[in-house]
């Protein structure tokens, strides 16, 4: 690509970015000093740009604000720059993007001002450059005390259905709409029971999760249970409705599915044909995530519940 559109690619994408977070009413941006550094190498650019003659434009990879992930272009500097230095930086960055994100949900006035929402924050896990990523209602009591989503026995459930896909949890993105346990009435005596978020407070908390899908950008996210499905894709509707119709989330593909928990009662109350029913369902959910994830899958994935 010629160093003219290069640049001026970047530029455009920077305005993009600029204009989508200035609609989202996010006020202060946070720059890792490689992109300080590069915003101040541009008036050299252009300098040495007036130079030489124009190059043939080619295609951009990305539409101005959604920049193209872990694409890494031809840099025109005297030192090389390897795919596996670039890939580290790309990281570093999105983990910097999503510590401003969690420092902007310890500050939630919406939140706060509900008074049904714990104090302790439970924030995400894993890959911050996840193909795929998992999102749930919000967090329980195990969540709560680890400060860490999906540890319990449905994070135990959620863990199996990746290992039958050939992933380990640290390789997808698992968050929750609601980043607060909410509480029973005023939570004194709610102990360990746990309860799904409101409308409300779900509303309270979207623009965070919508924050983290943007420094992701998974190619496929999944929603974990119906409440997640109502959350995300902000209207209502069956669990059975949501799963066989298309969703997608600011042009991303949204597939959703039973919550680990429901796999757990069907288990523990339902006969063993009805638990068996459900796991396939999931199963099924699945496999659409792998294929919109462009993971190859083998014989024996798609014939398990044959």
């Amino acid at each position: 690509m010629g160093g003219g559109n290069s640049i001026a690619a970047g530029l455009s994408t920077l305005v993009g970015i600029l204009m989508r977070e200035s609609s989202r009413g996010v006020e202060t941006i946070t720059l890792s000093p490689e992109a300080v550094q590069t915003l101040r190498s541009l008036p050299a650019a252009f300098k040495n740009l007036s130079r030489r003659p124009q190059a043939v434009a080619s295609p951009v990879g990305a539409p101005p604000g959604l920049p193209e992930k872990r694409s890494v272009e031809s840099l025109e500097t005297p030192v090389p720059v390897s795919r596996q230095s670039e890939d580290r930086q790309t990281e570093t960055q999105a983990r910097e993007q999503l510590n401003a994100i969690f420092r902007a949900v310890k500050n939630c006035p919406e939140c706060r001002s509900l008074g049904t929402l714990f104090e302790t924050v439970v924030f995400a896990s894993g890959n911050p450059l996840a193909d795929i990523m998992f999102v749930g209602e919000a967090p329980g009591a195990e969540e709560e005390k680890l400060k860490k989503p999906f540890v319990g026995p449905a994070g135990q459930k959620l863990e199996q259905i990746l290992k039958a896909m050939g992933l380990r949890r640290e390789e997808v993105y698992i968050s929750n709409i609601v980043k607060f346990r909410p509480k029973k009435g005023d939570g004194r005596f709610q102990g360990s029971s746990n309860r799904p978020p409101q409308p409300d407070e779900m509303a309270a908390s979207l623009k965070y999760i919508r924050a983290e899908i943007g420094v992701v950008r998974p190619k496929v996210i999944v929603a974990l249970g119906r409440t997640a499905a109502e959350g995300l894709l902000e209207k209502g509707g069956t669990l059975a409705s949501f799963r066989n119709g298309d969703h997608e989330f600011e042009g991303i593909p949204v597939i959703v599915t039973y919550h680990p928990s429901y796999l757990l009662r069907q288990e523990a109350e339902s006969d063993p044909e009805q638990a068996r029913q459900a796991k396939r369902a999931v199963w099924e959910d699945m496999l659409k995530v792998m294929e919109s994830a462009g993971i190859p899958i083998s014989e024996k994935q798609r014939t398990y519940f044959s």
